[in-house]
């Protein structure tokens, strides 16, 4: 029997890395080894990035889009596994944000803060952040990298899949020397549609 050959440049040059963060499991021992082995290569990652780019800018702005490519993939398999309901107000998205999603795939729930009398800042503050766990400290020279840029793309990128933009960005940071770390998300105003006048 003549075995089959597989086509000609069936892989690209150059692939791109589709990541996906671990799914919630059937038993809880097997979601635990899902998010744990996500953290590790996660590690790895950052490492091979480090010696990739010279500029903390340059991997935190990879790392941001990695984690917004996650995000826009990941919205289908949340609103499946979590039968949420549509948010009425950002204060509630917020909450859905860190009590369902960080619960689901990260496996702990933020604090959430709102930052001002508009309500359309928020802060999510993790006193235990799972990305940094096998992580002691930034080197001196990556003083300016973002570790968990990840986490404000995968955000930003979710949002954006249920039509709402909103700026993400990390204020606080347990490898920075910081006590917790913090999320911040800001909303943007919402576009009030203007309706066609009727002729009379």
């Amino acid at each position: 029997m003549q075995k089959m050959s597989r086509p000609a440049n069936r892989r690209p040059e150059n692939p791109k890395i589709d990541w996906h963060l671990p799914t919630i499991s059937s038993t809880a021992s097997a979601h635990h080894m899902s998010r744990e082995l996500f953290v590790l290569t996660y590690g790895a990652l950052v490492a091979q990035l480090c010696k990739d780019y010279e500029k903390d800018e340059d991997v935190n702005k990879y790392l941001d889009n990695m984690g917004y490519n996650i995000g826009i993939r990941l919205v289908e398999d949340f609103l499946a596994r979590s039968a949420v309901k549509k948010c009425r107000s950002y204060s509630e998205t917020a909450n859905i944000i860190a009590q369902v999603a960080f619960k689901m795939y990260l496996g702990v729930t933020p604090t959430v803060a709102c930052s001002n009398t508009v309500r359309n800042q928020f802060s999510l503050i993790l006193v235990k952040n799972p990305l940094v766990d096998f992580v002691e400290e930034l080197p001196a020279s990556r003083s300016s990298l973002c570790y968990c840029s990840i986490l404000c793309g995968a955000i930003r990128g979710a949002l954006e899949m249920v039509h709402l933009i909103a700026e993400v960005a990390l204020i606080q940071d347990t490898l920075k020397g910081d006590d917790v770390t913090e999320i911040a998300i800001t909303f943007s105003n919402k576009i009030e549609m203007k309706k066609p006048k009727r002729n009379k």
